[in-house]
């Protein structure tokens, strides 16, 4: 079994902390991509920034499956809230991730069904995800863990997010987890998925400032678990 962790940010400044502090690194480039192979607490891994939306991101997860064979892919970045008690800045870590724009219910499926693979939601894998709750926690930052929704739309209105919320159950919603999850599952590859939260309760930022706040948290986590996590 391979011993190397993939890390997927859709942006520089959710991936540049890490490779920062990797070791013995090499540099490749697949199609519009660059992997960077290095060692970190002693652990191999590998980070690519991935890009914006759903097929960026299964790009990025299927080539980085097919060159690099992870034991784990860990998605990194941000989202929107869709449960009301999520404050700007806290952290929801997926239990299992949906597709909530993938809808043939015309055709008698129940919205959000994956045809080929017959699912609705994709379920990260429970112990790297709970490692990453308690590391979250113990860095003094509100976590919750539970669906986490994905779609190829930046949901703004209320009543867009109450729909993606009542249909599914999801505490968040992005761009990019769930297609990722789609591309572990098909090819047995576990993964686990950490999204900061950019709106929800609390006073706002603009975008600058939260998104440095956010990629910060984000690396904190995504170091120790790294640290801790056995493959």
């Amino acid at each position: 079994m391979s011993k190397l962790i993939g890390i997927i940010g859709a942006m520089d400044i959710e991936v540049d902390g890490i490779v920062a502090d990797m070791t013995e690194i090499s540099i490749e480039t697949i199609g519009t991509m660059r992997f960077v192979k290095g060692k970190l607490f002693d652990k191999d891994i590998v980070v690519c920034k991935c890009g914006i939306g759903k097929v960026f991101a299964a790009i990025c997860a299927q080539s980085m499956i097919l060159k690099y064979n992870p034991d784990i892919i860990v998605n990194s970045g941000v989202a929107g809230a869709l449960l009301p008690e999520l404050s700007v800045l806290d952290t929801v870590v997926a239990t299992d991730v949906v597709q909530h724009d993938m809808d043939t219910s015309p055709l008698g499926d129940p919205v959000g069904l994956i045809s080929g693979i017959n699912v609705i939601k994709i379920n990260a894998d429970d112990k790297a995800s709970q490692l990453i709750v308690d590391i979250s926690k113990g860095l003094g930052i509100n976590t919750l863990r539970g669906t986490i929704a994905s779609g190829d739309q930046f949901i703004a209105s209320a009543e867009k997010k109450s729909i993606i919320f009542d249909t599914f159950g999801a505490l968040a919603c992005e761009m990019e987890g769930a297609s990722i999850g789609q591309v572990c599952y098909v090819n047995n590859v576990k993964f686990a998925i950490i999204r900061s939260i950019s709106d929800g309760k609390g006073e706002a930022l603009d975008y600058f400032t939260f998104s440095g706040l956010a990629a910060e948290r984000a690396i904190k986590i995504l170091k120790k678990f790294i640290e801790k996590y056995e493959v």
